[in-house]
């Protein structure tokens, strides 16, 4: 399809990219987060709480995903992302109509069915923006989506559920359906995409296809610093999603009863770090673009742990606390999720595609967050999802910087030690 003729201009390239990402994925988390908005109090399976039930098959439904991701996002054609984007969306809100349908507990496997086509679509985004001078921005649109989306969706199906008296079973299908129209929009926006020209090329290095061979090269020439960036954001991972899965808990507990509370706090988080990342298409050089995202990432880290320390010391609100937790998590979360790979690969000079990458991090990273749920409800049954979330946040703030840290020094003299100024490039 051939692009209008306005995106030829830089600036509107830009907006229009990120525009369309942003509202895309913020559209596919109508498909998957309105569950997280109801508790269904008083329900349970087999002695365990329904919703944990039901956010644990959906987790192992998109991590399972993204375990398929590895080979299906990383070989996919261009022309086909669109198509597939659409085709896994429908799939996800047929399972939850399945889920509003078959009475409880057998419609627990519809949840599992609806994380399974989700979990692809991130990678298959990354396609349209890797690889430009602007990939920062657009990546920085695409990933505040999913910050701001969170809270957004959640008050959404809460407010569809005090005005419209929907019921928890037909909630996440309700929500969904309000999306449908706008994600047919947002996707044939990003078609009109043109494809990185040859300055881009020369700027962030030639983005294509990986097929099985080219996959274990990567991982054989970068191994001992993705094992540890990898087992860091399976710490991020499984905490950030916990937070987001459980927020109307861990916020009730903390004497906070207010639907629009996640679209309040997320919005801000979502704006801060969006200015932050953009920001970052002013840095040329991949390599400090890279090192300052790991600076970012640690004082995400740290916010996390302090702000911590500072509600439990009473100094700080549950409001203001949730909040900081929120932009220090993603803070570490949003750059895992493109640029930092995105900037490694160009810095490497090598040839490959960032939504392996991406989709091979994350595959873990639900792992990770399916573990957690586990725990919590049959090691630490009972604490409250507050109190679990506090411990949570100490853990991660020590053992996740330890592991930023280790794999940035790896990087770095991996590419001090390469013979030449354009780096590494991939097995013959």
């Amino acid at each position: 399809m051939r692009s209008p003729a306005f995106l030829r201009n830089s600036t509107a390239f830009m907006l229009f990219g990120a525009t369309s990402a942003f509202c895309t994925y913020a559209c596919m988390y109508a498909f998957r987060k309105g569950i997280t908005a109801v508790t269904f109090e008083g329900m349970a399976f087999a002695g365990i709480n329904y919703k944990i039930w039901l956010v644990t098959a959906q987790v192992l439904g998109y991590a399972a995903s993204k375990g398929l991701g590895i080979k299906f996002v990383s070989e996919m054609s261009p022309g086909r992302r669109a198509g597939n984007i659409l085709m896994l969306v429908g799939v996800a809100l047929l399972a939850l109509l399945g889920f509003a349908t078959i009475p409880a507990p057998y419609n627990i496997i519809f949840l599992f069915l609806n994380g399974l086509p989700l979990g692809m679509v991130y990678g298959i985004m990354l396609g349209f923006l890797e690889g430009r001078r602007q990939t920062d921005a657009l990546v920085a649109g695409l990933t505040a989506s999913f910050i701001f989306a969170s809270g957004f969706v959640k008050t959404v199906a809460l407010t569809l559920r005090a005005e419209w008296g929907v019921s928890e079973f037909w909630l996440p299908f309700v929500t969904g359906s309000l999306f449908v129209l706008p994600m047919l929009v947002s996707v044939y926006a990003l078609t009109l995409l043109p494809p990185p020209t040859d300055e881009d090329r020369a700027l962030r290095t030639e983005r294509k296809p990986m097929n099985q061979a080219e996959r274990q090269a990567f991982v054989r020439n970068f191994g001992p610093g993705l094992v540890l960036l990898i087992a860091s954001y399976v710490l991020l991972t499984a905490f950030r999603d916990f937070r987001d899965n459980f927020g109307p808990e861990i916020m009730r507990d903390a004497g906070v009863d207010n639907p629009g509370v996640f679209a309040q706090t997320e919005t801000l988080v979502a704006f801060g770090i969006l200015i932050v990342m953009a920001l970052l298409q002013r840095v040329t050089d991949n390599f400090r673009a890279f090192a300052l995202l790991n600076a970012i990432m640690l004082a995400g880290a740290g916010l996390v742990g302090i702000s911590t320390w500072l509600y439990m010391s009473g100094v700080l609100s549950p409001g203001i606390w949730f909040l900081l937790t929120g932009l220090g998590l993603y803070m570490g979360y949003v750059p895992c999720n493109g640029l930092y790979f995105e900037r490694l690969v160009a810095a490497f000079r090598y040839v490959s595609t960032v939504g392996f990458i991406v989709t091979l991090a994350d595959w873990y990273g639900y792992l990770g967050s399916v573990a957690v749920l586990l725990y919590k409800n049959f090691g630490q049954a009972t604490i409250s999802f507050r109190e679990f979330f506090v411990y949570g946040a100490y853990i991660l703030a020590l053992v996740y910087t330890v592991l930023v840290i280790a794999s940035f020094l790896y990087f770095q003299r991996r590419l001090r030690a390469e013979e030449t100024p354009y780096g590494l490039q991939p097995d013959a």
